[in-house]
């Protein structure tokens, strides 16, 4: 995959931190890593990921 364009997710942390969750989305596929582990990076779609949110928001 081409380089990927990372954003820090808006509940992690703030400023600077190290330990924050990083998202990257294209070609149908959302990408999750963090950011102390840049190597390790979890595949999904959208819609799993709306369903992991929900779940673990309830």
């Amino acid at each position: 995959m081409a380089q990927d364009a990372w954003q820090k997710s808006s509940f992690s942390g703030g400023g600077d931190s190290d330990d924050c969750v990083e998202l990257s989305a294209g070609q149908g596929l959302v990408l999750l890593r963090e950011s102390d582990e840049p190597g390790t990076v979890v595949t999904t779609t959208a819609t799993g990921l709306a369903a992991l949110i929900r779940h673990l928001s309830s």
